[in-house]
């Protein structure tokens, strides 16, 4: 292996060259991705994390719950929570005086758990 004066290797080609066939294939497919960010974006957050994870463990949460699980305040939980809801990643509905968060879909449960098996 080349390596450089640092002593550390190297971890780009050293001259320019593409596969024109790969690039005409790939190149269009990344505009499925868009939006995809957001996502992420959403759950790069550890809060929001915590919080989506505990709403794959119960089927639905209330504000209060989650601010006790968080160890927050109701409008910290809050306002993450309408993140959430912005994002397209949770729903909410009211009961009384009462309002109750889930997540969206089963895409989102499988997304998380895929990635705390990841980090393990």
């Amino acid at each position: 292996m080349t390596e450089d004066v640092k002593n550390e290797p190297k971890d780009m080609c050293e001259t320019s060259c593409f596969d024109d066939e790969v690039v005409k294939r790939v190149q269009p497919k990344l505009e499925d991705l868009n939006n995809v960010e957001l996502v992420f974006k959403a759950l790069s957050d550890a809060t929001r994390l915590k919080i989506t994870y505990a709403l794959t463990l119960e089927e639905e949460l209330c504000v209060c719950d989650v601010a006790n699980i968080l160890g927050t305040t109701t409008a910290t939980a809050s306002h993450h929570l309408r993140y959430l809801r912005n994002m397209g990643l949770a729903k909410y509905r009211k009961e009384g005086k009462l309002v109750f968060y889930s997540i969206v879909d089963d895409h989102l449960q499988q997304l998380v758990k895929i990635a705390i098996n990841h980090s393990k």
